[in-house]
């Protein structure tokens, strides 16, 4: 034990005299370090100035919302013509005029029907005085190959008017190609 004790006392002289000459070198750092600083002074500006909130009323409550889309109002009309939007639907009138189409005719006593056929793929039986498409169209005249139809549009300012459309009967090449789809 009496070896060990010399070995440590000269490991812990030698760390002592490392230490020591560290610090020395640094020294012309620190004076240089020291001579940067004494010019510099830091300047902050000062904080602006905070303006009052000044709080908005919103009182525009009765105009409509530009956010939501606006629907034109039937009943603001000055023309004579006018659907009626009371009455009750008819299943056809839920699809647009172009995406319904003729198929055929048929005769029960002296009225002939048209067949409709819907995107759905479903046959309704048509004859004057139903309505179908979305522009309250109604049958006038149902004839072998077409079905006449009124509908009435409304124009930007709210009037409505009458136009004549018809829906005509589909070859039987576009029937069956239907068909097979």
């Amino acid at each position: 034990m009496k070896a060990a004790w010399p070995r440590a006392a000269f490991i812990a002289a030698a760390a002592v005299a490392l230490l020591a000459g560290c610090s020395e070198g640094h020294q012309d750092l620190k004076v240089w370090m020291a001579e940067q600083g004494k010019g510099a002074r830091g300047k902050l500006d000062p904080l602006p100035q905070i303006k009052p909130y000044d709080p908005f009323a919103y009182n525009a409550f009765d105009m409509p919302d530009p956010f939501k889309p606006r629907k034109i109002e039937p009943t603001k009309s000055n023309s004579a013509i006018t659907p009626d939007l009371t009455r009750r639907k008819e299943p056809l009138e839920a699809y647009p005029l172009e995406s319904l189409s003729m198929v055929g005719t048929m005769e029960k006593g002296k009225t002939t029907y048209a067949l409709v056929r819907t995107p759905d793929k479903d046959v309704y039986q048509i004859r004057p005085g139903n309505y179908l498409g979305q522009n309250f169209g109604v049958v006038t005249t149902v004839d072998e190959g077409e079905i006449k139809l009124k509908e009435l549009i409304q124009d930007g300012a709210g009037d409505w008017s009458e136009r004549s459309s018809t829906l005509q009967l589909q070859a039987a090449d576009a029937r069956s190609q239907g068909n097979r789809r």
